[in-house]
């Protein structure tokens, strides 16, 4: 059998992980995409929705486009920057806290699911070395 290469299992794998994602997070009205965004919003200081674009790694137009629609569905609330009132800051309501509970406990079962034909410590291996290869966002 010929080497696949690493582009291949890694857009098969994100594939897999997405099944899996996906009806992990149906119950709780949002979609990877939506999860990633709220979990950026989740810590401990207030974001601008720049600074979450910019952790994201998406383009302003899109990050106001999620915005809207997680405000639309109660989870963030956007205010303005007492600093700079030409910045929206943007914060989870006490739904959007709850909601990102629920469904962070349902990623983690879903990636339990995918990572587990991995045989002992390859899962924890895996993702150790994954974690070493893609550079934390800047605070």
């Amino acid at each position: 059998m010929s080497k696949r290469s690493l582009v291949y299992l890694f857009k098969h794998a994100g594939l897999r992980l997405g099944e899996l994602i996906g009806p992990a997070l149906e119950p709780y009205g949002i979609d990877g995409r939506e999860f990633g965004v709220l979990s950026v919003l989740a810590g401990p200081e207030p974001l601008s929705q720049l600074e979450a674009a910019q952790r994201l790694g998406i383009d302003r137009t899109t990050m106001v486009a999620m915005v809207d629609t997680l405000e639309r569905k109660r989870l963030v609330a956007r205010r303005p920057d007492p600093a700079d009132r030409r910045r929206n800051m943007v914060e989870l309501t006490g739904h959007g806290r709850e909601v990102l509970a629920g469904a962070g406990r349902a990623v983690d079962a879903a990636e339990e699911e995918f990572l587990g034909p991995l045989p002992g410590g390859d899962a924890r291996a895996l993702r150790a070395a994954l974690d070493r290869l893609i550079p934390p966002h800047p605070a």
